[in-house]
């Protein structure tokens, strides 16, 4: 790895499985044809192995994921050997969970309190819950946020922006915070997995995608609270870039920067919408594919449509990955960003 820095962030997707049928699902063994190479997912001996490996080479701050985390038995195991063996290491943080909720339990929550789990769970719209997941289960990812609250636990409100939930957000984020939702994260549909199937219904217009920011900025600071946007979008596709306080807006891409991914089976992805595998955790070298690890790494990936703009050196102009997806590299335009999709 000497070409090449890891991050100090990390995703752990421990499982593939998932109770849930998101229609803007970008995990890309959800995607329709695919041809991602599942394999045979790590096992808690084989997980902790890993986790001490990435501490090993500087790794400070772990998430979990999935599919869905909860599902993987040994989730709670894993969440306690993160913690003691950041304390043990001298460099504890908080371990960010991402969950939709529905295999949630009292269990769980204590085990993320004592942890120091900062839990985040997806409430892709009220009314549209249904609609987006495949399951009937809003009031009770409402109900965990109350509940996580009661225990003094901290979460965010994660919401999935669509072109079917855009009409309910100022709602749905509102529901959010009232329950107990500490933050909010804020997501434009990115076309990826089993999304791509859906992108006609479901990507955002470019008034769209400066509305569902007006509208984080409206409901934080009528709650006394604050967000993050969590997909990037281009400055030049802003009508304010400089109005929002509440809602921090990123402009430029993290992968293989500011975090990276490893799937269930220990390959690594330079971010959780990224297809491509470019390593595996357990293996030598940690890191296969370097050229294409450090087109995002050495912040190599802007658009060549974007060369000579004065805003370049803090802008990627949208999501990499997507673009890679929709138009064979990294380096064309992000075409789901305010674009009719037909």
């Amino acid at each position: 790895m000497s070409s090449s820095r890891i991050p100090v962030s990390v995703v752990l997707e421990l499982t593939y499985r998932c109770n849930h049928r998101c229609v803007f699902c970008s995990c890309p063994w959800e995607a329709p044809n695919t041809s991602y190479p599942k394999g045979r997912e790590l096992d808690l001996k084989e997980w902790i192995k890993a986790i001490d490996r990435l501490y090993d080479l500087g790794v400070q701050s772990f998430s979990i994921s999935g599919g869905e985390a909860t599902l993987k038995d040994c989730m709670p195991d894993i969440v306690k050997y993160i913690h003691d063996e950041g304390i043990r290491r001298g460099c504890a943080n908080p371990i960010v969970l991402i969950s939709n909720g529905l295999a949630m339990k009292d269990e769980y929550l204590h085990i993320f309190k004592e942890n120091d789990v900062h839990l985040s769970m997806s409430l892709p719209g009220y009314e549209t819950f249904r609609e987006h997941t495949g399951v009937d289960n809003a009031d009770g990812v409402l109900r965990w946020f109350s509940k996580a609250k009661e225990i003094g636990l901290s979460t965010t409100l994660n919401v999935t922006v669509t072109r079917m939930n855009y009409h309910e957000l100022f709602e749905t984020l509102s529901l959010g915070l009232i329950s107990g939702a500490t933050s909010i994260l804020l997501n434009r549909f990115l076309p990826g997995g089993r999304g791509l199937s859906h992108m006609k219904e479901l990507t955002l217009s470019n008034e769209q995608i400066n509305g569902m920011m007006d509208t984080a900025e409206e409901v934080l600071t009528e709650a006394n609270r604050y967000g993050n946007l969590g997909t990037e979008v281009a400055i030049c596709s802003m009508r304010s870039p400089d109005k929002y306080k509440r809602l921090h807006v990123g402009y430029e891409c993290a992968a293989a920067r500011g975090f990276f991914v490893v799937d269930p089976s220990g390959k690594i992805r330079t971010c959780n919408h990224s297809p491509r595998v470019v390593g595996h955790v357990l293996e030598d070298p940690l890191i296969s594919d370097i050229e294409y690890w450090n087109l995002f790494s050495k912040g190599q990936c802007k658009p060549v449509a974007c060369k000579g703009c004065l805003k370049a050196d803090r802008c990627d102009c949208g999501c990499r990955e997507v673009a890679h997806i929709l138009g064979g590299s990294p380096l064309e335009p992000d075409c789901s960003l305010g674009n009719e999709i037909g």
